[in-house]
């Protein structure tokens, strides 16, 4: 039983599937840190963010996790990668560094700080279809 449970529990992390929201289907596309650095990066799809319950504890790349920062999550990219942040439906933009592993919700792309998320006017909704651009390795 627990070996289906481990299969099941690795296909769906793998699947890249599809964001319930009316109307769009985004797939979460990975990208490796060789990708990254060849020639400018842009990428499109859903962002959500993540605040208290991480706020003080370790990032996956060993910082202290401010969720009042300007940083986020993201699968693949390497840790430090800056990249520009624009919420589509409204143009706000926001510089952050990438400083954790995430998200792990199926067709999201990045999970921003909540300080991040306050500057793309995104914390009521929670999500929103973003361009991230890398712009510093």
């Amino acid at each position: 039983m627990r070996a289906m449970a481990a299969v099941v529990t690795v296909l769906l992390l793998t699947s890249g599937g599809c964001v319930l929201i009316p109307g769009s289907c985004y797939r979460y596309i990975g990208i490796t840190a060789r990708q990254a650095v060849i020639g400018e990066l842009v990428l499109r799809g859903y962002a959500s963010w993540y605040g208290e319950a991480f706020h003080g504890r370790r990032t996956a790349s060993g910082e202290i996790y401010d969720m009042n920062g300007l940083s986020c999550a993201h699968r693949t990219l390497p840790f430090g990668t800056v990249l520009v942040v624009t919420n589509i439906s409204n143009g706000r933009s926001v510089t952050v560094r990438v400083n954790d592993r995430g998200p792990f919700v199926s067709g999201r792309i990045a999970d921003l700080s909540r300080g991040a998320a306050s500057r793309l006017d995104m914390v009521e909704s929670g999500i929103a279809l973003v361009e991230l651009k890398v712009v510093n390795q």
